[in-house]
């Protein structure tokens, strides 16, 4: 069974439902089935977790970058930056920031480092560019697993069917 490039299986077809039928129950394929679909939904939320995320972290990254770039622009000059900065998200306050060839980042988990405005400004690039491609993957994983889902349930809606048809084919009914 091939697979997406991140190892996301992909959902057989069922083409022939008589010759897929010849090694096992209706009842047990519709239960493998439907297992595999609850598989590719916890999949698909899980990526749609993932796409959130770095929705909200792509425009802070962006942000910081930008006030990293003013600040490297402005590092040669002696004139102080008149700014407003956030303190919380509702409270702001009015600074005076003196030029400085260095910026603190916080990287996570309650952790604050030092760099200078130029490898601030490498390490917020390479992070920019691994969230966009990041993004663009969970993006392609999501149309990916929505495929899947949309074959699993054909191939359930197939597989009943042909089980109502059995059964009415054995009771000696008509359809």
């Amino acid at each position: 069974m091939d697979a997406n490039p991140r190892g996301i299986p992909r959902a057989p077809f069922v083409d022939d439902v008589d010759k897929y039928m010849k090694t096992d129950t209706a009842e047990a394929t519709l239960r493998k089935m439907s297992e595999t679909v609850s598989k590719y939904r916890f999949m698909e939320n899980s990526r749609l977790q993932q796409r959130g995320s770095l929705e909200h972290k792509l425009p802070e990254i962006e942000k910081t970058l930008a006030i990293v770039g003013y600040l490297r622009d402005k590092r040669g000059t002696q004139e102080p930056i008149e700014t407003l900065f956030e303190v919380n998200d509702t409270l702001y306050a009015h600074a005076t920031v003196p030029p400085a060839d260095s910026v603190n980042l916080w990287l996570g988990a309650n952790v604050m480092l030092e760099y200078t405005t130029d490898e601030a400004q490498e390490l917020l690039a390479s992070k920019l560019s691994v969230a966009k491609t990041s993004l663009e993957h969970v993006v392609e994983d999501l149309e990916f697993l929505r495929d899947q889902i949309t074959t699993m349930e054909v191939n359930i809606a197939r597989v009943y069917n042909w089980d109502v048809k059995q059964r009415r084919a054995q009771s000696g009914v008509s359809a």
